[in-house]
């Protein structure tokens, strides 16, 4: 089997980004992501186990690194002053690299 490189970007937020990134990811044309609550703490405070209308969320997605890059550099120019965010990018190896 052959793998291929690929970058993972990982981002926390505030759920209220939600339709705003997904509108986002679908007009960059990415193929998928993945949506979970998620619970921590953070510079913005404590997130505990019982979820309100201020839950935090975490997205991946897997893209090419030249779009994962500027993807998480437009989410933080647009959102980063004024949403709790945090973002990575990591290299992933995968099959099936047309999916991405």
């Amino acid at each position: 089997m052959i793998f291929h490189t690929r970058t993972l970007l990982t981002i926390v937020t505030e759920a209220a980004l939600e339709n705003d990134l997904v509108e986002l990811f679908h007009a960059r044309k990415l193929r998928g992501w993945t949506i979970v609550e998620a619970r921590g703490k953070g510079d913005h405070g404590e997130q505990h186990g019982s979820f309100d209308a201020n839950h935090n969320i975490q997205i991946e997605l897997i893209a090419d690194s030249a779009a994962a890059e500027q993807l998480a550099e437009t989410i933080q120019q647009k959102f980063g002053g004024d949403f709790a965010l945090v973002q990575w990018l990591s290299d992933v190896r995968v099959l099936r690299a047309e999916k991405f």
